[in-house]
């Protein structure tokens, strides 16, 4: 059976790149934010259900995010009805994914509110990917449309880095590519020795 890693990290602090070093170093990387976005895409197991909670919501097929997020603004309770929906879809995508690769030593499930949203008991340790934050400011600032106080509300709703570090089993330094990596082969190595 496979040791299930759970990577986490809040915005900017190199989560993706992360991710991607540890795909290709041959480890199957599972994505959150991917799998809602197949979820969302025409034909997409959220579609309909989303249809039903939230009519005129759905464009070309697919879930319109856009629409999707006037929607909720306009509505409290909005939130809980479309969490309801999606999560188990989400839990069940990951689900298949671990069962589809069972026989891999390593499974990496890049969650980006692993914390927020309560560790899964099914998980074997939690990696987080963690900066200063200054770079971490400078970086997400560098995306296109990115303002600062958007940045602001992004982490008014994250759990604070010292505490994701904290309830971690590792932390991973994301202060530049050849420290991030070598963090990456000795975790590697560390689940290797213990499995």
């Amino acid at each position: 059976m496979s040791y299930r890693l759970g990577l986490t990290g809040s915005i900017g602090m190199g989560k993706s790149t992360t991710a991607a070093m540890f795909r290709d170093l041959g480890h199957p990387v599972w994505d959150a934010d991917e799998a809602v976005h197949r979820l969302y895409a025409p034909g997409g197991a959220a579609v309909e259900p989303i249809r039903a909670a939230f009519p005129g919501c759905i464009s070309a097929g697919g879930v319109d995010r856009g629409l999707l997020k006037q929607a909720l603004a306009a509505d409290p309770g909005a939130l809980a009805r479309l969490e309801a929906i999606v999560h188990p879809l989400v839990a069940a995508d990951r689900a298949a994914f671990i069962a589809a690769h069972a026989s891999a030593p390593l499974v990496v499930l890049d969650i980006p509110l692993l914390f927020e949203t309560g560790r899964d008991p099914s998980l074997d340790g939690v990696a987080v990917v963690s900066t200063d934050a200054e770079t971490q400011r400078a970086r997400v600032l560098a995306r296109p449309g990115m303002t600062a106080q958007m940045l602001d509300m992004i982490l008014s709703r994250q759990m604070p880095d010292a505490e994701k570090r904290a309830r971690a089993d590792w932390v991973i330094p994301t202060d530049d590519l050849p420290t991030t990596r070598q963090a990456v082969l000795s975790l590697i190595e560390d689940i290797r020795s213990h499995a």
